[in-house]
């Protein structure tokens, strides 16, 4: 539940601040994109979760504009910047989500900002500067790509969908790394789409191109952005279980209503 009473001027002013930071952090990735020496690259927590000087100098000017325009919000970043639990509005902040697609000159990857009051997201923006893409949702105010509305796909059986979905960083080590879930469902459906940003998935599913989207163990900042989009595109977010757990616990499914419906009782989270 919220805590806040923003009236629907601040949510806009909320949301150009998020465009604002995001196009800003986008030209950064851009200048930067196909000119990356992989000696450069580094790994986090695992040898595919990748980090680059392109991840940090673009989440500092994020961070920067947020502040700013912003100042008693609280911000949760990827690479540096997390600020203590509390019960300020909270910015989610991934500001290169597909760095593997960026390290290897692919241009699926987005910048995603999200703005939620405890639990309930306010604001979400995800822009994938390469493809020339922004994607914005306020809460109540609609989902839209650049100026046009956006909606969710209306299919209504597995057999007619595309779907998307991701793998792990650590995917050899966890026991329930979605494999056996791609290959249950693979054989149901038209297609299954791995653009290895989830961001970009949950925006392509709130723009009706995918049908639907699920993945296990995200982050926050992965989801916080895109899972707004979606809702206010007409469509559900819910864990794996159908609960509200999601942007905390990492298992998220996304889509229509009649779609989720389908798809979650075929997910083992």
């Amino acid at each position: 539940m919220a805590e806040h009473a923003f009236t629907a001027l601040e949510l806009e002013g909320f949301r150009a601040t998020a465009v604002t930071a995001a196009h800003a952090a986008g030209a950064i990735l851009l200048e930067q994109f196909e000119h990356i020496e992989r000696a450069a690259v580094r790994s986090k927590t695992a040898a595919r979760d990748l980090v680059t000087a392109a991840d940090v100098a673009a989440e500092r000017v994020i961070v920067e504009h947020l502040r700013r325009a912003c100042p008693t919000h609280a911000i949760e970043a990827e690479e540096e910047v997390r600020d203590a639990l509390d019960r300020r509005p909270r910015w989610f902040v991934d500001p290169l989500d597909g760095t593997v697609n960026f390290v290897h000159g692919i241009p699926v990857f987005s910048v995603s900002i999200g703005l939620y009051d405890g639990e309930t997201p306010l604001v979400g923006v995800v822009h994938a500067p390469r493809l020339g893409e922004t994607f914005t949702a306020r809460r109540g105010g609609g989902a839209f790509l650049g100026t046009k509305s956006i909606r969710v796909s209306d299919a209504t059986q597995l057999s007619e969908c595309v779907l998307a979905t991701g793998f792990p960083y650590r995917r050899n080590e966890l026991p329930n790394n979605n494999v056996a879930n791609f290959d249950r469902l693979i054989l149901e459906i038209r297609g299954i789409r791995r653009m290895g940003s989830a961001a970009i998935d949950l925006a392509y599913v709130a723009a009706g191109r995918l049908d639907g989207y699920w993945e296990l163990h995200l982050s926050p900042h992965d989801v916080a952005a895109g899972a707004l989009l979606v809702r206010e595109a007409g469509g559900i977010v819910t864990d794996v279980d159908g609960g509200d757990t999601w942007l905390r616990a990492g298992h998220v499914v996304a889509g229509g209503a009649r779609i989720v419906e389908a798809l979650r009782p075929r997910l083992r989270a």
